[in-house]
């Protein structure tokens, strides 16, 4: 489950990758003939759903594995704590939170990218800040997922993986 897929590009990347796997795309109603327009020309139609709803106001349909792709850095603390914990909810035992964007060094002073993002955020949102690892991770553990990890991905990105 992809929570505000837009046209869907990270569902349709992981099942060109992984035939076995099926996804589905969640964002609000007037996004779905562009998920069902790019889906169907890559082949995927059949694999790939979408599901419409606001992420402010609708539970997360339930799934294995959540993702949320430069969603959180978007928003304020109290609405990302909140997104974490509906993916908490709509998550089984066991199942993981993959968070990813351009993910800030703990100290602070690698990531420049992610800094000049974080300020970006807090010049063009309503409260928005790109963020540590270490916070995500923590605000994971405030949600209830008993285990975490970063992996860095590729250029200023990375990824936070939370397991429930």
């Amino acid at each position: 489950m992809d929570i505000g897929t837009a046209q869907g590009d990270l569902v349709v990347q992981i099942a060109l990758a992984h035939p076995h796997l099926t996804a589905v795309g969640f964002d609000l109603p007037e996004v779905a003939p562009i998920f069902e327009d790019y889906v169907k020309h890559n082949g995927l139609d059949g694999r790939l759903g979408f599901c419409a709803g606001s992420f402010f106001t609708d539970a997360f349909p339930s799934a294995d594995v959540i993702t949320m792709g430069r969603i959180l850095h978007d928003w304020d603390l109290e609405t990302k704590r909140m997104l974490i914990a509906k993916a908490y909810d709509a998550l089984p035992r066991g199942g993981a939170l993959i968070v990813y964007e351009a993910i800030i060094d703990d100290d602070r002073s690698q990531n420049a990218f992610g800094l000049l993002m974080s300020l970006n955020m807090l010049i063009e949102t309503e409260g928005g800040f790109d963020y540590a690892a270490a916070d995500c991770m923590g605000w994971m553990a405030e949600a209830g997922f008993t285990q975490s990890r970063v992996e860095h991905l590729v250029g200023p990105d990375s990824m936070v993986v939370g397991i429930k």
